[in-house]
């Protein structure tokens, strides 16, 4: 009969001596000792059902009734719950990361679906199945762009998000890629050059002027292209985080790729290509394979090994369940909310920073972190400090006229106070 008992002191003996080891402490023989741990501070051990409760006690801690305001590259959005009802289901609901060519026909079909919405959105004419983020995106978008050049600067717009610029440095010291931020520059070994548009101040922004045979990367807010034009660049990048993915304390999210046809083979991940098969049905197969594993050793265009495929897959639900008419309609709110409340905060004497934007806006409230502290404590997350006296506000189709309103006067009752 099988033993449902926990591993005890015999079968630990007899693992470590079926590989020679005489007691647990000689198996950590090759850890230096200054680097051991002698003592715990744990309490006793607790039943499972003792535990549980203690957590949630200390769940009850966290506040999670703030009206939320925040921005930056992460957005409160309304999700239908039909989404995780779907996506939650166990032929989906995996850690693994598909990159393998015998992967299941359901999760390629996934992948291929997810790259039509995003050439879609984005009027691009190839997408790849997806990447880690957002950042990586980018970063990744930069490294095809001196691929395809054989150039090895790229000129950056500072005004890109700033955890973006942050992971592409480091992409680009571990590859050679030199950047630069001048505008007037006349070099003429540049790969690409790269805009986001909105920008880390929500506001649109006109595509770079293309000089020689570099290339042009948009990093787009995909919500934005509900109601906007996308850019008409080489190659558009962003994250997937707005189109169905919880806040979930900082992830996860996804980003993709999108490009013209004749740079797909550049392109870094992996793409799903829709055949048939030899019976004549459908097939769904992975028509390029970008990886060092795929045997293309040094020739390989990424060694990305996640593709955040649940993600893609909530994301491509997401598209789906909204559905074209709706996705505008979800956009056109989050706009209408967004000016809404930058108008209000204008007539009370806040400067809006912003011409022209979408749903995040710069506004100078005096002293920022007095501001966000005080409304912080009137229950509202009033938005992302940028410096010592202006803050990025961050509007959905959540925040409807009551929420709007309710920040408004708790904005101006500070006002009166002279901040």
């Amino acid at each position: 009969m099988y033993n449902f008992e926990a591993l005890n002191d015999k079968d630990r003996m007899s693992m470590l001596q079926s590989i020679g080891v005489k007691s647990v402490d000689e198996l950590f023989d090759s850890i230096p000792k200054s680097a051991l741990m002698t003592s715990f501070d744990l309490d006793e051990g607790k039943d499972e059902m003792s535990a549980q409760k203690d957590l949630e006690k200390i769940s009850k801690q966290n506040k999670t009734n703030y009206l939320y305001f925040l921005a930056g590259g992460a957005k409160k959005r309304y999700i239908p719950p039909v989404i995780y009802d779907v996506a939650s289901r166990f032929e989906f609901l995996s850690s693994y990361t598909p990159y393998q060519a015998e992967i299941s026909q359901g999760t390629l079909e996934a992948m291929y679906e997810f790259q039509s919405v995003m050439t879609t959105l984005t009027n691009q004419d190839v997408s790849n199945a997806s990447v880690y983020d957002g950042a990586c995106a980018s970063a990744e978008a930069i490294l095809m762009t001196s691929r395809i050049t054989k150039n090895n600067i790229v000129l950056i717009d500072e005004d890109i998000n700033s955890n973006y610029l942050e992971v592409i440095k480091t992409y680009l010291w571990a590859q050679g890629v030199e950047i630069t931020y001048d505008k007037n520059t006349n070099e003429q070994n540049l790969c690409a050059k790269i805009y986001q548009t909105p920008n880390k101040y929500g506001e649109f922004v006109p595509m770079p002027s293309k000089n020689n045979k570099e290339l042009i990367i948009a990093i787009v807010d995909l919500v934005s292209l509900g109601l906007f034009e996308p850019p008409k660049s080489d190659i558009t990048v962003g994250d997937i985080q707005s189109l169905g993915l919880n806040l979930n304390f900082g992830g996860a999210y996804g980003g993709f790729i999108a490009c013209k046809d004749m740079y797909k083979r550049q392109l870094s991940g992996r793409i799903a290509g829709k055949t048939v098969d030899n019976r004549g049905n459908t097939a769904y197969c992975l028509t390029l394979q970008a990886r060092e594993q795929h045997i293309r050793r040094e020739k390989a265009t990424s060694n990305i090994c996640s593709n955040q495929a649940l993600c893609a897959f909530i994301a491509n639900l997401y598209l789906r369940k909204t559905g074209k008419t709706n996705f505008r309609k979800i956009a056109k709110m989050s706009y209408d909310n967004a000016h809404n409340l930058a108008q209000k905060l204008g007539e009370l004497g806040f400067e809006l920073k912003n011409k022209d934007f979408f749903d995040d806006f710069t506004i100078n409230v005096g002293n920022s972190e007095k501001f966000l502290l005080f409304m912080k404590e009137k229950g509202i997350l009033a938005g992302t400090k940028l410096d010592n006296s202006n803050i990025l506000v961050g509007v959905s189709e959540l925040n409807d006229e009551e929420e709007i309103e309710k920040y408004v006067q708790c904005a101006k009752s500070l006002s009166l106070i002279r901040i």
